[in-house]
């Protein structure tokens, strides 16, 4: 795979951060205890990350000792749907079973260097990074994907091994900046 130019090498720690969720309580990186932090940026219009929203959604529900986070950035003066009501209302919607917080100020979304929707970072227990890039190879069509990059980083993980490719290049639509 050729070489992706992210801000966050594999190593580096976590950026921290202060957000509201659409659960209306406010979490920081420190509320976050489990062997695995899956951090993503998400919105609620892209296409992309509405057709891997099902696929992270099951991540969440089923893989244990982990924490996973959709952080939307996106301008929503410029993309209404994107509002903070707009996240509450798809949650309950979708039955979404990961936390979904809203990063308005996108200070967060430039401190990890997010730079699409959907863009995956997965962090060990010492919070450090151990994968970054896409959730599979086929955003569109689930039944034909043939690697699934982030379901094998968190395994890989779990079984205390080193993610076997631990950059991809990321799929999806722009982060929507001011």
């Amino acid at each position: 795979m050729e070489s992706v130019d992210y801000k966050l090498k594999i190593g580096d720690t976590c950026p921290g951060f202060d957000l509201p969720g659409t659960d209306g309580k406010m979490y920081k990186l420190e509320d976050f205890h489990a062997d695995i932090l899956v951090v993503f940026f998400t919105c609620n219009h892209c296409p992309y990350a509405i057709a891997v929203e099902p696929r992270i959604n099951n991540v969440a529900k089923n893989f244990t000792n982990i924490s996973v986070v959709g952080i939307n950035s996106n301008d929503s003066s410029s993309y209404p749907e994107d509002s903070f009501e707009g996240m509450v209302k798809r949650v309950k919607e979708k039955q979404l079973h990961f936390l979904y917080l809203h990063d308005e100020s996108q200070l967060v979304a430039k401190e990890f260097g997010g730079q699409c929707t959907p863009h995956f970072f997965i962090f060990d227990k010492e919070r450090k990074l151990r994968y970054q890039g896409r959730f599979d190879d086929n955003w569109q069509e689930p039944n034909n994907v043939t690697k699934e990059d982030l379901k094998d980083a968190i395994v890989a993980l779990q079984e205390g091994k080193e993610v076997e490719e631990p950059v991809t290049n990321t799929m999806g639509c722009s982060i929507k900046w001011k």
